[in-house]
């Protein structure tokens, strides 16, 4: 009698989780919120706010862009998207959660594009060059690596195997798990894959060193340093920066920021370096940054022709029509921040990284290429 009342209360319990499960738990959330408007809100933040018309912007069609993105389910993983032109916010919608507009995310490899610009400013104060070979200032460094430039880190050209990128890698996973007691000893003492300037090679080990370099140069850690420099002087406050247990700021990731923010950065290198007048970085580090120094590939996106590029740490897609051409940040999953200097336009999107092994499976350049098209 007792077994069969202990059974009844087994099967009663088993009846009421799934019960609440099915009311909780086991219904699938929404992908997307629905699409309500895409009006900036102005937070005192800086941006100049103007309705997409008054710059030369389709606004029906980009209602239409920003409804279908909200809607879709092949855009699940897109998190926000604004649009700057003409130095002004114009559109902006957040399509998981409005609070995205200031709380600041990891744009994980993005990181890389705001160590290019701390480069660069290095540079102007003479603090560094291009040609100085990394034994200056890692006079430990094994021999094989001595000759390994400033440049050569900068362009993915170290040589250095930092092998396999992504939250699998083997790499990444060393630093965060086995927690070797230095950061760059950890990257100097890898094996090389090939010889210094002669293969591209994209990871994180190369911006890690460089992060190391800029704090040696400077004496503070690149995160300090970057307030002082870049961030306080244009109008970024929301930001944080990771810094790895010997005190090396993380050069290749581990800056977390919001749209808004990342919008700043492309604002500042679209205006070659200028930000409300004074000059953060100069005009000649900024055209150098952008400019392809690598060439990768030639891809096919129906009806166009795409050259990937490569500068100092900054992404380039040049087109048969160069109107077209950009130059952009980007991070793991689709954390981006496209620049035409033709339109004098931005776009920032960011997104839920896919862990799965593929980094983005939701088409950006489609996004973009709607935008280029409703924009004069």
């Amino acid at each position: 009698m007792e077994g069969v009342t202990l059974k009844k209360a087994i099967i009663i319990f088993v009846i009421l989780s799934i019960s609440l499960l099915s009311g909780t738990c086991l219904v699938e959330d929404k992908l997307k919120v629905p699409f309500q408007s895409y009006v900036p809100v102005d937070i005192g933040d800086g941006w100049e706010i103007a309705t997409p018309d008054s710059v030369g912007i389709n606004a029906e069609e980009l209602k239409n862009i920003y409804k279908h993105i909200h809607d879709s389910d092949d855009y699940w993983q897109v998190r926000s998207l604004l649009i700057i032109k003409d130095n002004k916010l114009v559109a902006e919608s957040y399509m998981k959660d409005p609070g995205d507009r200031i709380r600041h995310t990891n744009i994980w490899s993005c990181t890389k594009q705001v160590v290019g610009i701390l480069t660069g400013i290095a540079i102007d104060q003479d603090l560094l060059s291009l040609n100085d070979p990394i034994s200056k200032y890692f006079t430990h460094a094994p021999p094989e690596k001595k000759g390994i430039t400033i440049e050569n880190l900068l362009m993915m050209q170290s040589g250095i195997n930092y092998a396999n990128e992504g939250f699998y890698g083997d790499n990444f996973q060393q630093i965060f798990r086995k927690k070797p007691s230095s950061l760059p000893g950890y990257v100097l003492g890898l094996e090389m894959e090939s010889k210094p300037g002669t293969e591209f090679f994209y990871n994180d080990g190369n911006a890690h060193l460089v992060s190391s370099i800029l704090q040696k140069v400077t004496g503070k850690t690149l995160r300090d340093w970057a307030w002082e420099v870049l961030f306080n002087r244009i109008g970024i406050s929301r930001l944080e920066w990771h810094t790895y247990k010997d005190g090396t700021t993380l050069g290749g990731h581990g800056i977390l920021t919001t749209p808004r923010e990342m919008a700043k950065l492309g604002q500042l290198v679209l205006n070659n370096g200028i930000w409300e007048d004074q000059q953060i970085v100069s005009s000649e580090w900024i055209e150098e940054m952008t400019s392809p120094k690598v060439i990768l590939e030639e891809v096919n996106i129906e009806p166009y022709k795409v050259t990937s590029t490569f500068g100092y740490f900054w992404w380039q897609s040049l087109f048969e029509d160069p109107v077209l051409n950009d130059v952009f940040m980007s991070g793991s999953g689709g954390q981006m921040v496209i620049i035409n200097r033709y339109k004098n336009l931005i776009v920032v999107m960011t997104a839920e990284p896919n862990t799965d092994g593929n980094a983005c499976n939701w088409d950006a350049f489609s996004i973009i290429d709607q935008i280029y098209k409703i924009t004069n």
